[in-house]
């Protein structure tokens, strides 16, 4: 897997096939592979860029208390640069990976030919939510990410899935153990302290999709639904048989409404 250094650190991604480019983002606290399925499928008829971000996958962290998700924004567009990507990308997130791309629309959006929300949120933490979130953090400064496992992934993945889909427990396992502990804790303190976007959202002005799973917990489909309400012209799809991860629960859905999504854009 090939790295660059991006700012301070060296960043790892995957760059596959040619075309119009796509970036991948994904959620916490997971990496790249989360996306092999849609990274294949988008790379047929278009370029896939799908990074690790810092503190996550293969990619080196940093010592920031937080990582900010403007940090990451800036991170990705840097990233763009060093592959010498001149034209608009898709920029397409899951979860954090959506915080991240909302603010790379705010900050980048010259560069942005379209967006495509996976299972996110608009809105910022509560103060409960995000004081839970530095408790998490510090948990996993002290004791690894892998102490994620536990309370985590029994709400990303839908319980059909949890019982019955033993290869994607384990994929899902070993991407929330792969990170650096102190990059995921970071994270963690960087989503608490996100901007709420629901204000913002009617100002979004490129072509825009919102995917969720039908049993999504974390990321519910009334409240994409109305993420999408308040988007001009946005497109909403719901997985059916799909959590919080719908990509990795399913990823023949997912990657034929983005395939579709990417198809029908203008030139």
């Amino acid at each position: 897997m090939p790295s660059t250094p991006i700012h301070d650190i060296e960043l790892s991604y995957v760059d596959r096939g040619n075309g119009d480019p796509v970036v991948l983002v994904h959620g916490f606290p997971l990496d790249h592979r989360m996306w092999d399925a849609q990274i294949a499928a988008v790379a047929r008829r278009y370029r896939a860029i799908a990074p690790d971000l810092p503190g996550f996958g293969r990619s080196g962290s940093r010592s920031n208390e937080a990582f900010t998700m403007e940090q990451f924004a800036d991170d990705l567009a840097a990233l763009l640069d060093a592959r010498q990507v001149h034209t608009p990308v898709v920029m397409c997130g899951l979860s954090m990976g959506g915080y991240i791309a909302l603010e790379f629309w705010k900050r980048h959006r010259s560069r942005l030919r379209g967006l495509v929300l996976c299972d996110t949120r608009a809105d910022a933490d509560s103060a409960a939510g995000a004081a839970l979130r530095c408790q998490t953090a510090d948990r996993v400064h002290r004791e690894g990410p892998a102490v994620l496992i536990e309370t985590m992934l029994p709400r990303l993945l839908t319980a059909a899935t949890v019982a019955g889909r033993p290869e994607v427990v384990e994929s899902l396992r070993g991407m929330m153990a792969g990170g650096d502990a102190r990059g995921v804790a970071a994270a963690s303190r960087g989503m608490a302290q996100r901007r709420d976007f629901t204000p913002l959202l009617a100002a979004i002005d490129c072509p825009t999709l919102v995917l969720v799973g039908g049993e999504d917990v974390i990321s519910t489909p009334a409240e994409m639904a109305a993420i999408a309400r308040d988007i001009p012209g946005a497109r909403l799809v719901e997985i059916a048989g799909a959590g919080h991860l719908s990509p990795l629960e399913q990823p023949v859905a997912v990657s034929a409404a983005l395939m579709q999504f990417l198809d029908g854009l203008p030139q």
